[in-house]
């Protein structure tokens, strides 16, 4: 019995971190290049950024060699700023752009860039399925022919463009 209950926790805890059929992270990834701070222009819906705004993401080095993650957005509604702090890890070599993310700790979910602009202006995120993807960018807005090529790449790769929340 109570090695049922630990497998199970393994899968649970461990069950978050896989990466999405042909979805493949960029290798030759430099993480000094992608630090700094990224703006949402497009996502899928999900229960922790629904309502927010002006959603941002923050990554720097931490002292111990992983990524502190500040994401940050504001919700009209309440008329205040939200934020949360989190924290990322390579899953593999450093150069390979997949990294397990936890805001609550020993809860990790995958962050996958599969798709880096030229000089990292714009990246495309997915998590461990296809119910999450992310357009970033350096800038709070990105050229319309430029997303329309991004939102289509996603599109040929099972993502459900179809509900994406667009930034204002």
């Amino acid at each position: 019995m109570i090695k049922s209950i630990l497998v199970f926790l393994w899968l649970l805890l461990s069950g978050c971190v896989g990466i999405p059929e042909n979805i493949k992270p960029v290798t030759g990834f430099d993480v000094e290049k992608y630090l700094g701070t990224w703006h949402e222009i497009a996502r899928l819906d999900h229960l922790f950024e629904r309502g927010l705004t002006q959603i941002s993401a923050n990554y720097s080095k931490r002292d111990d060699g992983s990524i502190k993650v500040i994401n940050r957005g504001y919700n009209a509604e309440n008329n205040e700023w939200k934020e949360a702090e989190g924290w990322a890890y390579f899953v593999d070599a450093p150069t390979t752009a997949y990294l397990k993310v936890a805001f609550f700790r020993p809860f990790y979910g995958s962050y996958i860039v599969f798709d880096l602009g030229d000089n990292y202006q714009y990246s495309l995120i997915s998590g461990p399925d296809k119910s999450y993807f992310w357009i970033l960018a350096r800038t709070s807005a990105i050229d319309e022919q430029l997303k329309e090529t991004l939102v289509k790449k996603a599109q040929q790769l099972g993502f459900d463009t179809s509900k994406l929340i667009y930034a204002k």
